[in-house]
């Protein structure tokens, strides 16, 4: 295509973003109207990624090109592929969501809220689009500003310390990969050309000492064990949108950092490093499932699960088979769905209760039946259940995982009856235990779901079925990325030593 898409999808909701600011304040039913119908064009221009992306080649496809910095010879670099293709789309969608679900609940700085929105929007799509590492960078970097502000400005009672704990974790990590990135500079012939550093050949202390530096940043925003303490704070104090943006595409960066950069980049260190990282994920999934058993807080609890569900896809990524690295894939995408709508839910039960205490439920179906079987369908699909998109990344998941090291695997797989145990557990004292009833807290007159709410959580679970029913519609699209992915890292040797023990043992 000769018209610059991907250009218009980072800048659009970056310039509606201003647009949005301009408004006047009194006005709020302009802005949110003018808010969602910017997301839905937003949405409606990102459709022809899906219809024209051409599912047989492993090349960057609407690639744009232009000098922008020539004595520092960096360009302004765009293009997907059958991996970030998948992640622009789920960007796109879940950015209407978090507009509608904000409809009522949102009443100070209205326009400040969705311009945060709208501009958080942009960076995501300019990280998943950008193929030079210094507009990657700058579009990483600038995430950061506006889900600051969503967290520290909308948040819960305790939302300056989460705010400022998001910020440090993740710019601590970010000024690490800084420094592997000027280094990397300086080793491809002064160029921040990210397909040229996939193709080239770095020597492996140099491979193994970036890896550690791109792993600062990748790690905290996945998040992995131990780095993934500013996860549930900021979960807990976000506004839903804040949460569904969080749970549904920015942790997701972390692991597209690793398919992106530490896999094709540095094969080699990826390769030798391969069994820590496996590790890890079997411990933040067994850890991150333990933990959910204990929490009284609604929010808290699936921002814990995103710990467990995460290693699930980091497991898959560092098994460094087809299975596994396919499975890690269209997992990232379900948890962005499935933990999306959890949140989504979450909200509007609080914006009736304004309690996220599971202690405080109790019947809940009775009062709210529609709204109880949507929650029971995105349980389900939490757990994995056979026919929802969950199963689908799961199976596949630990089918790479087995692959590697029955041990692993055979840990991993009970990070799925954990799953299991506190989901079900969850659902249970929420919407049907008598213990501590729903009408004499809250009374009767509380309302089930409406119509805009409905709206908000069908094509979510839309996709669930959708997935779970025909996973070859996203799986297709990932199929020659994925293998031309490995191909590099298998062309890669090991280097022998400790970590090669390391990995016999594991075996």
């Amino acid at each position: 295509m000769s018209y610059p898409i991907l250009s218009t999808l980072i800048f659009l909701p970056i310039f509606g973003a201003i647009a949005i600011l301009l408004i006047s304040r009194s006005n709020t039913a302009l802005i949110k109207w003018t808010a969602l119908m910017l997301s839905i064009l937003i949405f409606g221009l990102s459709v022809p990624l899906f219809t024209d992306f051409d599912k047989t080649s492993g090349l960057m496809q609407f690639v744009e090109k232009h000098a922008w910095i020539p004595a520092w010879n960096i360009n302004y670099t765009l293009g997907i592929d059958g991996i970030s293709v998948l992640f622009v789309l789920l960007s796109t969608l879940l950015t209407i969501l978090c507009v509608t679900v904000s409809w009522n609940s949102i009443k100070d700085k209205v326009k400040e809220f969705y311009a945060a929105v709208l501009f958080t929007e942009g960076a995501m799509i300019g990280v998943f689009c950008s193929l030079d590492l210094f507009l990657f960078y700058i579009f990483w970097e600038a995430m950061l500003i506006p889900m600051f502000i969503l967290i520290g400005v909308w948040g819960g009672p305790r939302r300056v310390y989460a705010a400022i704990k998001f910020f440090i974790y993740t710019l601590v990590g970010s000024l690490l990969m800084l420094v592997g990135i000027i280094m990397l500079y300086y080793n491809t012939d002064r160029s921040f050309d990210m397909l040229t550093m996939m193709s080239a050949n770095y020597p492996y202390s140099l491979q193994l000492l970036l890896f550690w530096a791109f792993f600062a940043a990748f790690a905290v925003k996945v998040p992995m064990f131990p780095v993934h303490t500013w996860l549930p704070d900021a979960h807990t104090e976000a506004p839903t949108a804040g949460s569904v943006i969080l749970a549904g595409v920015l942790i997701k960066m972390g692991a597209y950092g690793f398919l992106r950069f530490s896999l094709p980049i540095f094969p080699e260190a990826a390769k030798a490093m391969a069994p820590a990282m496996m590790a890890l994920s079997v411990i933040a999934i067994i850890y991150g499932g333990i933990i959910c058993l204990a929490q009284t807080d609604l929010k808290r609890l699936i921002a814990y699960s995103s710990v467990s569900h995460m290693g699930f896809v980091t497991l898959g990524i560092f098994a460094l088979n087809t299975q596994g690295v396919q499975g890690g894939i269209l997992q990232m995408i379900n948890h962005g769905i499935v933990t999306g709508a959890l949140f989504l839910c979450i909200g509007m039960i609080y914006d009736r209760t304004h309690s996220r205490e599971i202690a405080h439920y109790g019947g809940t179906a009775s009062i709210m039946p529609i709204y109880a079987g949507m929650f029971m369908l995105f349980t389900l699909a939490s757990i994995g259940l056979p026919g929802t998109n969950g199963f689908v990344g799961e199976i596949l998941i630990l089918l790479g995982g087995f692959t590697v090291s029955k041990v692993l695997g055979a840990l991993a797989a009970t990070g799925v009856i954990i799953g299991a145990a506190y989901m079900l557990w969850l659902y249970q004292r929420i919407f049907f235990e008598s213990g501590n009833d729903f009408k004499s807290r809250f009374g009767t007159e509380i309302a089930d779901i409406n119509a805009r709410e409905i709206f908000t959580l069908l094509p979510l679970l839309l996709l669930v079925v959708w997935i779970g029913v025909y996973p070859s519609t996203f799986l297709d699209f990932m199929v020659p990325t994925v293998q031309k992915l490995l191909q590099r890292v298998n062309d890669a040797g090991i280097q022998p030593g400790v970590i090669q023990q390391i990995t016999e043992v594991i075996k």
